[in-house]
């Protein structure tokens, strides 16, 4: 993306999008338009979007602006609309072409062949599960 003034509010028609990892903040841009990976689907959220909260899930977050277009996989997290800003804290975020698709495919295979008794051995497999898929999903399209 262009080198942009972050020091205040985006322009109008414009929203701004920091997404930050406990490491590093990844991301601070402003855009026309974000497409995310919630839980249950994909939002997409302009300028003047309702303020709300909502529980990400694993796959791709694309930020438009003009013709340009950043896409990052991000792997679960939390995001926050309100007043044309877009907060995403997500445990990791990284570009997509930096996604590896043969080792997601290894850990997915691993995953669905790991027996688990237990509701919380059943969660991580089925987190492992949902996060390779959301690995090699973004892989594909890249």
């Amino acid at each position: 993306m262009s080198e942009q003034d972050l020091s205040s509010s985006p322009a109008p028609g414009l929203i701004r999008v920091t997404v930050v990892t406990p490491e590093a903040t990844v991301l601070e841009a402003d855009g026309d338009s974000l497409v995310l990976p919630l839980f249950d689907g994909e939002i997409g959220v302009l300028a003047n979007h309702a303020p709300m909260i909502g529980r990400l899930g694993y796959g791709e977050l694309r930020l438009k602006w003009g013709s340009d277009l950043t896409r990052l996989y991000v792997d679960g997290g939390f995001v926050q609309v309100a007043d044309n800003l877009v907060s995403v804290m997500t445990d990791r975020a990284l570009p997509v072409d930096q996604v590896d698709a043969a080792a997601a495919q290894a850990k997915l295979d691993e995953a669905l062949s790991r027996k688990a008794s237990g509701s919380d051995e059943i969660e991580l497999r089925d987190k492992a599960v949902m996060r390779a898929r959301g690995q090699i999903r973004v892989a594909a399209k890249s």
